[in-house]
């Protein structure tokens, strides 16, 4: 750490990563290298679904649809941890993502514009269903049938939008998201971050609620209120716009991937 770094890790306040540890590392190793002191406290678990039919005959009959979409990186790595090494993605279905991070998640397989059409929203400043659902030929995709590879939760937006432009749509849970239990060393934890006054990335709109509930059960009043003075980074505007419904105060949207995020850490609120 030289000099700079010094003088902004004594500055900033330490960033909290509310992703699970595997997904966190990419983001805290920018951090830190940028100088930034960072805390992993993951408040969502991923599990795979390893009986999974659905999703194994969809492997199979992957060359009858038109598209896959895969609604998070999550979605990618239940997908692609099913097959062997040696597997090729067919060129001719298209895949559509909604953001950066599932692109590095798909490149990390090596599936790239080289190999196949990827479809994801243009505007990087706002990447959610709705934008993604821009960027596609519906028209084209007319009578087609389209995969949605997703997890046990979530919007059913993109799917009824796809249904509404009269597209056969197939949807499978490949993945589940699960809340971890508030145990004693979370509740320290969470009691000393809120003190601390940090900055959060928060990449999932379901762990605002979760960060709620469990401030409601510290042994500190004004718990929930100072929870929602925090400073939170989110790199979706779906997210911004359920964290502004549950009142947090301090909200910065970034750009989509993590080297966006890290850019907007580096700079004041």
């Amino acid at each position: 750490m030289n000099f700079t770094q010094i003088e902004i890790a004594m500055q900033a306040p330490a960033v909290i990563i509310t992703r699970p540890p595997h997904q966190a590392q990419h983001l805290q190793a920018l951090l830190e290298k940028a100088g930034r002191s960072t805390i992993v406290f993951p408040l969502f678990e991923i599990e795979p679904i390893s009986e999974n039919a659905a999703l194994d005959q969809a492997l199979r009959d992957l060359a009858s649809f038109a598209l896959v979409v895969f609604v998070s990186p999550n979605a990618v790595d239940a997908w692609f941890q099913r097959l062997a090494s040696a597997w090729q993605w067919p060129a001719e279905v298209a895949i559509a993502v909604v953001g950066a991070a599932s692109r590095q998640a798909l490149l990390n397989y090596g599936i790239d514009d080289q190999h196949v059409r990827i479809f994801s929203p243009s505007n990087t400043e706002r990447t959610d269903s709705e934008t993604l659902l821009t960027e596609l030929d519906l028209p084209a995709l007319k009578s087609k049938k389209v995969l949605l590879v997703r997890a046990d939760s979530g919007r059913d937006f993109l799917a009824d939008a796809l249904r509404d432009a009269q597209i056969e749509v197939q949807a499978i849970t490949a993945y589940r998201r699960v809340t971890p239990t508030f145990d004693a060393s979370k509740r320290q934890d969470l009691q000393a971050y809120l003190n601390a006054s940090c900055d959060w990335v928060i990449t999932s709109s379901a762990v605002l609620k979760t960060l709620l509930n469990w401030c409601a059960q510290l042994d500190q009043p004004d718990a929930v209120a100072k929870m929602q003075q925090q400073h939170l980074f989110v790199p979706h505007f779906r997210i911004a716009e359920v964290a502004s419904e549950l009142g947090f105060k301090h909200i910065r949207l970034t750009a989509s991937g993590d080297e966006k995020l890290l850019l907007a850490l580096q700079s004041p609120l």
